[in-house]
């Protein structure tokens, strides 16, 4: 049984959960540039990340948080995803609240935070929904590009059992040259999930984690589940 990642993985973490009876194939379908300018003040600011490539663009442009938690001034960060929070610690930073999507940590702010304002730092596709919502309930909210995306649409020239995605980009940059006719269709989470359906009918595994290990997770289950293969 074989499997398509959608995206570039460290292969021996993706092989220490999926074992050796399901082999990973990767194939990078999008493209991250980070935009360029000067940092301006976060002064009495929340930072929101809702990306990896949001932190890294973010600190490659020369931001600092504040934190300082003696001082009133300093920056309380929020993010989306286990591998966000990672990033941030990576670059010494902690997170006040994590949450597994935008709409749950819109739900958060707006019953927790009111007062509080926002800069979202985020890519050129990031969904809306913190845009759309927070400024409803008069919460300061700022939106910052920090990169693009840039869809691929690179052809798969050999045949796979299954597929997975990691975002709806990716799946509007793969259905653009190749066919979702595969025997197991993955997701990493629902928002990737919509992008799917809008292209097949098929049954779609979808991570209930929104991060890669859920994912991995899910696939060596049904995968397995649904073979002759014994589980482990």
């Amino acid at each position: 049984m074989n499997i398509l990642f959608t995206k570039m993985l460290d292969e021996k973490e993706v092989s220490d959960v999926l074992g050796t009876d399901i082999s990973p194939s990767f194939l990078e379908v999008i493209k991250i540039n980070f935009r360029k300018f000067s940092p301006f003040n976060l002064e009495n600011k929340s930072l929101i990340f809702t990306s990896v490539n949001g932190v890294e663009a973010f600190f490659e442009n020369g931001f600092l948080p504040h934190e300082n938690f003696t001082d009133r001034n300093y920056n309380k960060i929020y993010c989306v995803g286990r591998k966000t929070k990672l990033q941030l610690r990576k670059h010494g930073f902690g997170v006040f609240k994590m949450k597994k999507n935008a709409q749950e940590l819109a739900e958060f702010i707006i019953e927790n935070c009111p007062e509080e304002s926002f800069v979202h730092f985020c890519g050129d596709l990031a969904l809306d929904i913190l845009q759309k919502n927070l400024p409803l309930q008069n919460i300061g909210y700022k939106k910052v590009v920090v990169y693009e995306t840039e869809l691929l649409y690179p052809k798969s020239e050999n045949k796979h059992d299954a597929v997975a995605f990691f975002s709806p980009s990716g799946v509007r940059s793969f259905i653009k040259e190749n066919s979702l006719d595969f025997k197991y269709i993955f997701s990493i989470g629902e928002t990737t999930t919509a992008e799917i359906v809008k292209h097949t009918d098929q049954k779609i595994f979808t991570g209930k984690q929104n991060d890669l290990l859920g994912l991995l997770k899910l696939v060596k289950q049904e995968i397995t589940k649904n073979s002759t293969l014994k589980p482990e």
